[in-house]
């Protein structure tokens, strides 16, 4: 098991590119199982969710060409179904919850699908059903066999239909979308997802010969066709990772550039860091960050305490509600994070109260945070990621903080963020990587 060691108290200065979405990524890569045709894809991360699935992909029988770092071919012309019982088909899906999206394209292409309950982030109850419920609508048979953890899919002759979404959730909405564009007749999908992923799913299955109208809306008409062809596609730059790197600079009160970040996919994360006082300028399609000493979190216009919290898109996303709380703590003033959706994602708080932030945890879901204004610098602690997003949030902490600090099971910051010790490093940081 790797871990990190972290000497805290740097400033850094320069200029960093986000890595390609992981939540577009591994939307993308089950797309490719829709045509025989061949399918490139531009400005992967090289991450391990996204190595996994495209080994899954490789061992599924996908002709995967590794053109460089971040461009690869896939040609999904001769599948083995066969490969959907083995073992190594169950040990590497169970790692990543993205494998759920697999279902949906098996299911559209070739009437069936096998899957074995998802792995990924433990931060709660992550449920399942908007998926199957809406792949049900269009005529899919679906059994779960409890004792093995599998789901079992068939549905050879899906039929277009109207449903109306419990939940608007980006993987459910994605695998409805990736089983209803080969389904027959015309499927209407309302509260469907609308973040910037599902509208980039939506285009490159556009360009691939679907029929989908109301992209960007809760309200997606999906016109089935018979078969879909090859295109080349390039994601986006990750905003999780872009939302990171501004809180970073803040903390550390460095002067960062974050380059090429697609500013109007971004929706409402710029103006959630602007509410705990960061600045920040647009430069073309570049955010620059100054070197900030101090930050204010604002308040209502009635004077009462900040509230952040997460929404479906165009509200806030989650994934980053870890990372404002963790900004938080060296602001000036209060707020309350409002954490919806997960009811474990804030236990990671105890880290950073063991490094001195003053925190409290009001109950799952919401922490009130009352910032030290950097009067009181965070100290280092030796510590473990969670999750994705909280590990680096507390690489963030660790960062600011005064003194060295260690955080283990890194293996789950590098399941999102590329190369991330690398690329802060060369920033001015100082990381050490220990295996």
């Amino acid at each position: 098991m790797s871990k990190f060691l972290i000497q805290g108290g740097c400033q850094l200065n320069g200029t960093i590119t986000p890595q390609g979405a992981k939540n577009e990524a591994l939307q993308i890569l089950c797309a490719v199982l829709l045509t025989p045709d061949e399918v490139l894809i531009k400005n992967l991360p090289n991450i391990k969710d996204v190595i996994t699935l495209i080994n899954i992909l490789d061992e599924m029988g996908v002709a995967v060409t590794r053109l460089n770092e971040h461009e690869y071919k896939f040609k999904a012309s001769n599948i083995n179904l066969e490969y959907l019982h083995s073992k190594e088909f169950v040990d590497k899906t169970a790692r990543i919850r993205g494998s759920v999206m697999l279902v949906g394209p098996l299911l559209a292409r070739f009437g069936k699908a096998y899957i074995p309950k998802p792995g990924g982030d433990k931060i709660g109850r992550r449920r399942l059903d908007t998926h199957f419920i809406g792949l049900q609508n269009l005529g899919a048979k679906f059994n779960y066999d409890a004792n093995g953890k599998f789901y079992h899919i068939e549905g050879s002759d899906l039929q277009g239909t109207y449903m109306l979404l419990d939940e608007a959730s980006v993987t459910g909405t994605a695998n409805i979308i990736l089983a209803a564009v080969m389904a027959k007749g015309k499927t209407t999908i309302y509260n469907a997802a609308c973040e910037p992923y599902i509208q980039q799913l939506c285009k490159m299955l556009v360009s691939m010969g679907a029929k989908i109208s109301g992209i960007g809306s809760n309200l997606l008409t999906v016109e089935g066709v018979s078969s879909l062809k090859g295109c080349e596609h390039t994601l986006l730059p990750d905003m999780i990772e872009i939302g990171s790197f501004i809180a970073l600079a803040a903390m550390t009160c460095s002067e960062l550039t974050i380059k090429s970040v697609g500013y109007q996919h971004l929706g409402i994360i710029p103006r959630a860091f602007q509410r705990l006082g960061i600045k920040y300028e647009l430069q073309g399609d570049d955010i620059y960050i100054p070197a900030q000493e101090h930050y204010e979190i604002e308040s209502f216009i009635d004077g009462s305490i900040m509230t952040i919290d997460d929404a479906p898109w165009p509200g806030l996303t989650p994934d980053l509600l870890s990372v404002i709380l963790v900004t938080a703590t060296q602001a000036k003033g209060s707020v309350l994070v409002h954490q919806k959706m997960f009811e474990s994602r804030l236990f990671f708080v105890d880290k950073l109260i063991d490094m001195g932030a003053q925190i409290i945890l009001c109950d799952p879901h919401r922490a009130t945070v009352i910032g030290l204004d950097k009067t009181q610098k965070l100290k280092g602690i030796n510590m473990t990621s969670p999750d994705i997003r909280a590990g680096m949030a507390l690489l963030i902490a660790a960062l600011s903080a005064k003194g060295s600090s260690t955080i283990e099971n890194i293996d789950q910051i590098d399941r999102g963020y590329e190369k991330i010790d690398e690329r802060l490093n060369a920033l001015g940081a100082k990381i050490t990587r220990m295996e």
